[in-house]
């Protein structure tokens, strides 16, 4: 019934429930359109999340960090090196929702900036899921759609987390820099064995992503730890992920069986730069996931699209899942205005979007 009731109150999942129920009404999904590897993925990766998040894993690197810092920008860099490199793995969301929080609470307590130190936690996080193919869902969708192999998706992921980290870095300069009090030091108890086990489930759920074994294999062993270590995590389990995906692709594949549609998608495509911006400004509007699922039907421009939907994620606060959470997380446990805080996040975004969507044209069309 948790499940249930979490499901329901979904917001994007209501919305893509909805969306889905309207598409039926013009026409039948082809069941050859639904990528059932990228969903066996998804919920593996959904599950692995879970088990780190029962080990507590983020949250002790977060806690030793954050009682280093000096000054109000080493605090920073530190929340920014973490949320990088956790979402590589962890995906931008879980980073979000677990070093916001944190962030927030010492700043709180210590008098800190707020607006800009979260904004760069949440760009961060957006640029670190970019750069592996299991960082994040639309990454997972691209590998299983269009068959990339490693070092093909890192020639393309290493130039952007360069150019991103340089973004991270001019935005840095804006921060007001203060001395710290020392923070103490949460402590947390690591569970070694366990730990190991999920690090070598975690192993083959991403094989299966690039293709080296089934998708479905990572998603049973990753179901089997979560059991293992307690049956209750498995109600936490983000499932709202894979069957808004499943939604995507039911709505892409009807919307592709309309040929005034197809023909007006495919006319914007035709070329890498189009595809570049139409990936861009696509996810400003409806998020970069869905943007990313639509525009793929209609596109074999396949670096245009990874770099349009992975910047894309970075502007407006649905650009991606993971700006939501962060704006969600600051009404929680931020103590600006919220006005203020969507004003200055907005603000900063818009300038990473315009540094960071000029490299990404020129990475494109090199």
């Amino acid at each position: 019934m948790i499940v249930i009731r979490r499901l329901i109150r979904d917001r994007v999942l209501q919305i893509t429930g909805l969306l889905v129920v309207i598409s039926l009404f013009i026409g039948r999904p082809k069941i050859s359109d639904i990528s059932f590897a990228t969903l066996w993925s998804i919920l593996a990766m959904m599950t692995v999340i879970q088990i780190f998040e029962h080990l507590h894993i983020l949250d002790y690197w977060a806690y030793r960090l954050t009682s280093r810092a000096k000054n109000t920008r080493q605090l920073a860099w530190w929340f920014i090196f973490l949320a990088i490199f956790a979402s590589m793995f962890l995906s931008n969301d879980v980073t979000v929702l677990t070093l916001i929080p944190l962030y927030l609470r010492v700043a709180k307590k210590y008098q800190l900036p707020e607006i800009l130190p979260v904004t760069l936690i949440g760009l961060a996080a957006n640029f670190g899921s970019a750069f592996t193919p299991f960082g994040n869902t639309h990454n997972i969708f691209l590998m299983h759609q269009f068959q990339i192999n490693l070092r093909q998706f890192f020639s393309w992921s290493m130039p952007l987390l360069a150019c991103s980290f340089l973004v991270l870095v001019v935005l840095s300069l804006f921060l007001r820099n203060v001395p710290v009090p020392n923070v103490p030091t949460e402590h947390i108890h690591i569970q070694v064995r366990p730990t190991i086990f999920a690090v070598v489930v975690a192993c083959v759920v991403f094989a299966g992503v690039i293709g080296i074994v089934p998708a479905w294999v990572g998603a049973v062993l990753a179901i089997l730890l979560s059991v293992a270590l307690d049956p209750k995590d498995m109600k936490e389990v983000d499932y709202a992920v894979v069957l808004t995906f499943a939604g995507f692709f039911v709505i892409v594949s009807v919307v592709g069986q309309i040929p005034w549609v197809t023909h007006f998608i495919a006319s914007l495509e035709n070329s890498e730069d189009s595809v570049y911006l139409s990936g861009v400004l696509t996810s400003q509007v409806i998020s970069n996931v869905p943007a990313t699922v639509l525009l793929a039907r209609f596109t074999g421009y396949v670096e245009a699209l990874f770099y349009g939907s992975n910047i894309g994620g970075v502007g407006t606060l649905v650009g991606s899942m993971a700006n939501l959470l962060v704006f969600k997380q600051y009404l929680v446990y931020g103590s600006r205005p919220h006005a203020r805080f969507f004003l200055g996040f907005t603000i900063f975004n818009l300038i990473a979007l315009v540094i960071l969507g000029c490299a990404g044209y020129w990475l494109t069309i090199r």
